[in-house]
């Protein structure tokens, strides 16, 4: 799967890159940031909304940090307590103590859950989110009511081979950071922006720059290619059949990072699950449609399944029964 050409972003439907309301930018978020000690580190995180259902903790993946959920979280927390961390080694949490691994991830948003009272949550994960979100749901059932992978690793990059990969991750830590100190300077420049995030995004262009700098932004992270070489040395999938709470995958089809046909592997191993799949869209779904992915996310929380079409959804109405079903 290659990115999309730069031009491909007129051709897109109204719907992609829309912004979700409320909108993140109507939120102080410094009211919400707090930090505390998770295995002797300083974790990172934001918390804010309340209600009766279990609390939802969002999860980033490789090289991201809370702000990935932007543009998610204001609308999950009208109705429920709302918790993004920024993961060890990411954002503005320090590196662990420990060698990186995804169960060592795990046990830190179980332990941050523990801390903040949370109890009972629905974890959401996106990428290598995804992974420690399904990590979390086997070592610590108890924990997860329900659980979201959003374009989750674990299946197929556990096949790369490691040399190459490690490599590759040590030039995007590299490109990071200097992403992180031009943030401003690309997000503003519709070309800049679409060379910048085409690998995570189907059509930046389409994205709003205060947005895409928010992301840039905090993309540069020490954690970087210690949490890649944890991705490449765990396999979930033998395991994943010990998943017993309710699961929704979401993806997009035009995925260049983590392939579509993974969804359908998670499919039929976590017995209580369903998939849905948004057309012309990449790697952050969240992100590329947030006003869908909120809808679809509030519908599963609430144990009802999504059944109506959206212009970014995959297929025909039938199509969308048969996912969610």
């Amino acid at each position: 799967m290659r990115p999309a050409r730069y031009r491909e972003a007129v051709s897109a439907d109204p719907g992609y890159g829309v912004g979700a309301t409320p909108s993140w930018r109507d939120i102080d978020w410094r009211e919400h940031l707090r930090e505390t000690a998770v295995a002797g580190r300083r974790v990172s995180y934001v918390d804010l909304g309340s209600g009766d259902g279990p609390p939802v903790v969002f999860v980033h993946g490789l090289g991201g940090s809370w702000q990935n959920w932007l543009e998610n979280i204001p609308r999950v927390a009208q109705e429920r307590r709302v918790v993004a961390l920024d993961l060890p080694g990411f954002g503005r949490s320090e590196m662990p103590a420990e060698r990186s691994s995804i169960p060592g991830y795990a046990r830190v948003v179980d332990e941050l859950c523990d801390r903040l009272g949370l109890g009972e949550v629905v974890v959401v994960g996106n990428s290598m989110g995804g992974f420690i979100a399904a990590e979390l749901a086997i070592e610590f059932s108890a924990r997860v009511a329900k659980c979201v992978l959003v374009a989750a690793a674990g299946i197929s990059i556990t096949s790369l081979r490691r040399h190459p990969a490690m490599t590759w991750a040590r030039v995007v830590a590299t490109l990071g950071a200097w992403g992180t100190a031009h943030a401003r300077t690309v997000a503003v420049r519709p070309r800049l922006r679409h060379a910048a995030l085409s690998v995570v995004m189907r059509h930046p262009s389409r994205i709003p720059a205060d947005l895409a700098y928010e992301q840039i932004a905090h993309s540069g992270s020490p954690g970087f290619v210690d949490a890649m070489k944890a991705l490449l040395s765990h396999d979930v999938r033998a395991r994943l059949g010990e998943v017993r709470c309710p699961t929704l995958i979401v993806w997009g089809d035009r995925d260049v990072l983590v392939p579509v046909e993974d969804a359908a592997v998670f499919e039929s191993l976590i017995a209580d699950s369903r998939t849905l799949i948004f057309t012309d869209t990449g790697h952050t779904p969240m992100l590329e449609r947030p006003v869908e992915f909120n809808d679809r996310l509030m519908e599963f929380m609430r144990g009802r399944a999504a059944m109506r079409e959206s212009p970014g959804e995959r297929g025909d109405a039938e199509q969308a029964a048969t996912g969610l079903a």
